[in-house]
């Protein structure tokens, strides 16, 4: 039997893989445009019904935010934005007959809900994003616990509060790993992971367990293999966090190469073992395997996709890559290096490709992609932030950290629930959490 997705409606047909922060703002800003007006059919693959803006995972793993009041639902993002939405991971593509293949989706029970399909396409957008890279080092997949996923931030939260419990209750002394955290990998992640944590743990302890004590019972250690933290960043930057994270009493650990991974403790490559009862894996980025195999498409030693200037892949100018998936030129920095793995990258580059495939279906020649850095900002707990903003006029950097910078930081989200739900949405959404927060626990204790 046919099925709806191989109906043809005599519209072009884009459809866009990947329904993270960059894909799912593309089909929004699609949907409105082209979608509403019926110039084409806009649809949207991915594999989860929920998003959830990825910058935020750290506080969903502290429990100091509840992701399902911050989750997005697809199918009815759809509805409002004039998309279609379609669940199953892809699986691979047909070039020639220019049609994606979609795994079959199963609920938790493993009962079949949607079988193996294909849709087909005019125009395809790539937007996968990248996951943590774990370097084949042994144990990581058995005993760390990766922070790509909601679900992975809310099994680490929920490891993190039944060890506080499990320690409260028993009787007996303390193992030396018991309530000892360790977080691999100190880029943006692991820093803001490590001191979100040294606040919820605290916070979490009075809530009746107190046969704990933070700061005799619970060690933070923030493992990286650079010589100093957040290495991608301005060297300021990381000094200031540095600087921040002893006062948190976070354990920072430079110029260590982790070697394996075991059940209760991390090894580095010098032998010594550091015990930990809850480990984290925060360590690099690599695009998902599928994109290895896409009919011939050329990728990267960590899986991106080649594009283009226009963001179209080296091989088919039908087929668009974007964001952590994709291995793109930023053409103005000297010396010449890659677009940064970013949220915002992933923006601009969605806010870019809704205006060009616009001109692409007017019969219009794709323009390059020019990429600006506005700068980064680290959250280092509730009330503070570092970090540098790019100055347009002086070409040099700003520096804030404080209040003003966590205020600037928190804006980053408002910016994308604006360009989801426009103001109104975004600002009743902003005010009922305002509200909620009089009325429920400052931290997520389940």
């Amino acid at each position: 039997m046919q099925s709806k997705d191989s109906e043809s409606t005599g519209l072009h047909r884009i459809v866009i893989v990947g329904g993270g922060a960059g894909g799912l703002e593309l089909a929004t800003l699609l949907g409105d445009k082209l979608g509403k007006q019926k110039l084409a059919q806009i649809t949207l693959i991915d594999k989860n019904r929920t998003h959830i803006w990825k910058p935020m995972l750290h506080e969903i793993a502290s429990g100091s935010m509840d992701y399902t009041l911050h989750e997005i639902d697809y199918l009815a993002q759809a509805h409002w934005h004039h998309f279609r939405y379609r669940i199953g991971a892809m699986t691979g593509i047909d070039r020639a007959q220019r049609r994606v293949h979609i795994d079959a989706y199963r609920d938790n029970e493993g009962e079949l809900v949607t079988p193996q399909r294909s849709i087909p396409y005019d125009t395809l957008v790539l937007a996968l994003g990248s996951r943590t890279n774990d370097f084949n080092i042994p144990g990581v997949a058995e005993h760390a616990i990766e922070m790509d996923t909601a679900a992975q931030a809310e099994h680490f939260h929920q490891k993190l509060v039944n060890a506080c419990i499990r320690a409260h209750a028993q009787t007996e002394a303390l193992q030396p790993y018991q309530l000892q955290v360790a977080i691999i990998g100190a880029g943006a992640t692991g820093v803001e992971l490590a001191a979100e944590l040294h606040k919820s743990i605290r916070t979490l302890v009075k809530y009746g367990l107190d046969s704990i004590e933070a700061d005799r019972d619970v060690t933070l250690t923030l493992i990286e293999a650079a010589p100093r933290i957040l290495p991608g960043l301005p060297e300021r930057i990381s000094k200031d966090a540095a600087r921040i994270l002893a006062r948190l009493k976070v354990n920072t650990r430079t110029n260590a190469r982790v070697a394996a991974v075991h059940e209760h403790s991390v090894e580095l490559s010098t032998g010594e073992q550091i015990p930990a009862e809850l480990i984290v894996w925060a360590a690099g980025i690599r695009a998902p395997e599928v994109l290895k195999t896409l009919d011939g498409l050329e990728t990267n030693n960590i899986n991106q996709l080649l594009v283009k200037t226009t963001l179209q892949t080296t091989y088919d100018e039908t087929i668009f890559a974007f964001g952590d998936c994709a291995s793109a030129d930023w053409l103005e920095h000297e010396p010449p290096t890659k677009v940064p793995p970013r949220a915002q990258a992933a923006h601009q580059q969605a806010v870019h490709l809704a205006k060009q495939l616009q001109r692409r279906l007017e019969g219009k020649s794709v323009e390059a992609f020019h990429y600006q850095d506005f700068g980064s900002l680290v959250s280092l707990g509730e009330n503070w932030a570092v970090g540098g903003l790019m100055g347009n006029i002086a070409r040099g950097t700003l520096f804030v950290e404080g209040y003003l910078a966590r205020f600037m930081y928190n804006m980053l989200y408002k910016k994308h629930q604006l360009s989801l739900h426009g103001f109104w949405k975004t600002a009743v959404e902003t005010v009922s959490g305002i509200l909620r927060r009089t009325t429920t626990p400052s931290i997520k204790l389940h």
